[in-house]
């Protein structure tokens, strides 16, 4: 064939290449939006039930097998489309450097981590594949024989497709970066460097690697060699689940010499950890989280709060963080608290005369409530790696979170006396005396907040509900809310719940992988020595604690909070209860600790969140991190009060 044909024949062939590309695509968006679609619906069945239950003595039975089957099944089905738009947790602070500097290195390790991706999803559809043909074959069922049935091979087959579509969008992925690289070497830029260094160092890596496994190790070695390189994996940038499954996969391979168990753990980790009821509490409790931020609900807590403390030196920054702590009792999000108040607090607060850098580093500082004080998605992921008691960890958080709340706004108070400089605002900030507000209509803008606080925490703590069923009722109030305020449109509403779908997602992959990679430092025995020489080296639980905090607020400056705790807890966990410390008492210490992750740079996702929802080109990224260091100060204080006064974190144990 001739030159002159082969370009021509290359084109042809990359059109059709695209069009493929798109095709997929489409296809994966429409599995997301039945995955999306069904997690809405889940808010009904899961209410309904309640109202059977309590007003009819008739709930729907079955119920939770519904709920558990249809987590695991919306999961898989979005678990492709959740990767294309790419809402897989990882840190790419090394990847977005190399990409300035040496792109067809980067985009080469990208490229590997790709196919490891792929990988890992075409082990879970090949070991749940066997699943799904015995289930068709004998027609398996699930439920109550002679009450209420299902068939399950339907929601196998979900997993399976699911899997093997993310499966491909990995190895689509993995194109991508191929023909980025062949630009990068053909189009050179100024500036860019050869990306062979790169290589080199992983490829000396993978044979440092392969000499290691070859020469033989105990399981407490294997269990060492994958927590070092599941850190310098996570920070190269890859896919945090992705890594933790690939290293917790190897190391059972490694330690029981078979590569059948891995794909058996593997097989049953997807199809029957996340195949809990209770794991419909994540995208419940995002849902109402979500519903609550486009209904407006923030603007009224931060005008009732800025009405209450009009008169106190500091006061919007003292109402920022009391409407930040309300918030937070209805939506459990730091991220959705710091994008809400960025918007609210700080346009006002600049109009006062307070200080650009007080302004957002006061907003980003409280956001990290939305974490601490119930309803909290770490304490439930913590609830969910710990397999301890959601509603416990919600009671324990209560005391520490609104201490973490006074001090704040403690802290605003000496600010605005002793350094007012930092804070600014108007006639020494006793801004808005005027205000028009009064405590009738007060009253009115808390009340959907009060009552969907009541319904939620009140239903958990009374007995009423499980934590799943708070949720369903939580995200039904907050749909009723967000309609009755005619704040919800059929855009906004699919929006949200596509978030949803996002959120829970990367969540629960993480939780997944958290659960393998779990599974192999238990096989290990390494969690266990290390308990055996964090006693022996007398070091006891405060001095374990010290360096447990230490590790999770490094962590902090390249990782999020989520990320932090299913990398940290498999191994701390078991030390912990081995010293003697309670594990709901670890939690708050935990989740507080791991917070400050948020305003610390590099990563600071608080910040960047202010940064970006703030789009103003006057107030710098360092500004929000200057601001927001005194926070950072107060919660190593607070922590350090939980850490030496454990009994304020089980008042109510």
């Amino acid at each position: 064939m001739s030159t002159a044909s082969v370009a021509p024949a290359a084109g042809r062939a990359a059109r059709a290449g695209a069009r493929v590309a798109r095709g997929f695509a489409a296809l994966t968006l429409g599995m997301n939006s039945v995955g999306t679609f069904w997690i809405f619906c889940l808010t009904f069945l899961v209410c309904a039930d309640i109202v059977g239950r309590y007003v009819f003595s008739a709930p729907i039975r079955g119920a939770a097998e519904m709920v558990g089957y249809s987590i695991v099944t919306a999961v898989f089905l979005q678990f492709a489309n959740t990767l294309h738009v790419g809402r897989f947790t990882r840190a790419d602070l090394l990847i977005l450097r190399l990409e300035s500097t040496r792109p067809a290195g980067a985009f080469a390790v990208d490229g590997i981590f790709n196919l490891l991706g792929a990988a890992v999803f075409t082990l879970i559809a090949w070991g749940t594949y066997p699943k799904l043909v015995s289930a068709w074959s004998t027609s398996e069922i699930t439920g109550t024989p002679g009450d209420f049935t299902f068939v399950i091979w339907p929601f196998l087959a979900a997993i399976v497709v699911g899997a093997a579509a993310t499966a491909i969008e990995f190895a689509i992925q993995c194109v991508h970066c191929a023909a980025r690289i062949a630009a990068a070497l053909r189009r050179p830029q100024p500036g860019h460097r050869p990306g062979w260094p790169v290589l080199a160092v992983f490829a000396g890596l993978a044979l440092a690697a392969a000499l290691v496994i070859a020469g033989g190790l105990t399981g407490v070695q294997v269990g060492l060699f994958t927590i070092v390189c599941l850190l310098a994996l996570i920070y190269a940038g890859m896919p945090i689940g992705v890594v933790m499954i690939v290293l917790g996969f190897a190391g059972i391979w490694l330690i029981r010499g078979d590569p059948e168990l891995g794909i058996r753990v593997l097989s049953r980790s997807s199809t029957e950890y996340l195949r809990s009821y209770f794991f419909g509490v994540v995208p419940l409790f995002v849902l109402m989280g979500l519903l609550v931020s486009v209904s407006d609900v923030g603007r009224d807590t931060f005008d009732v709060a800025r009405w209450l403390l009009r008169r106190i030196r500091g006061g919007l920054g003292i109402a920022t963080v009391v409407a930040n702590a309300i918030f937070a009792s209805i939506t459990g999000s730091s991220i959705a608290s710091a994008a809400v108040f960025t918007k609210i607090a700080t346009p006002e607060m600049l109009r006062h005369g307070y200080t650009p850098r007080f302004a957002v580093g006061v907003v980003a500082g409280s956001s990290v409530l939305g974490m601490l004080i119930p309803p909290s998605l770490l304490l439930i992921v913590y609830g969910f790696l710990a397999e301890e008691s959601v509603g416990h960890l919600f009671l324990a958080a209560v005391v520490p979170g609104l201490i973490l709340a006074a001090a704040m706004g403690l802290a605003i108070v000496l600010l605005a006396t002793f350094w007012p400089s930092f804070v600014g605002g108007a006639e020494g900030g006793r801004e808005d005396a005027a205000s028009t507000e009064s405590a009738r209509s007060a009253a009115l803008k808390l009340a959907p907040i009060v009552l969907l606080v009541a319904l939620v925490l009140g239903g958990i703590y009374g007995g009423v509900f499980t934590p799943t069923e708070a949720g369903a009722a939580g995200a039904f109030g907050a749909l009723a809310i967000a309609i009755a305020r005619r704040k919800l449109t059929w855009r906004n509403l699919w929006a949200t719940m596509v978030e949803t779908g996002y959120v829970t997602v990367s969540i629960l992959f993480l939780l997944l992988g958290a659960r393998i990679f779990g599974q192999m430092l238990a096989m290990s025995n390494l969690p266990q020595q290390m308990s055996a020489l964090a006693v022996g080296a007398d070091l006891g639980l405060h001095g374990f604690l010290a360096l447990y905090i230490l590790l999770v607020v490094l962590l902090g400056t390249i990782l999020d909070s989520v990320s932090i705790m299913v990398i940290t807890l498999p191994f701390a966990l078991p030390v912990v209860q081995h010293l003697g410390g309670d594990l709901v008492w670890f939690g708050v210490v935990a989740v507080v600790a791991v917070e400050i992750g948020l305003l610390t740079p590099p990563f600071g996702i608080s910040c960047y969140v202010v940064k970006s929802t703030l789009d103003d080109s006057r107030i710098t990224l360092n500004q929000i991190f200057a601001g927001a260091t005194p926070f950072v100060i107060i919660m190593l204080l607070v922590v350090a009060l939980l850490v030496a006064v454990p009994e304020l974190s089980l008042l109510f144990k």
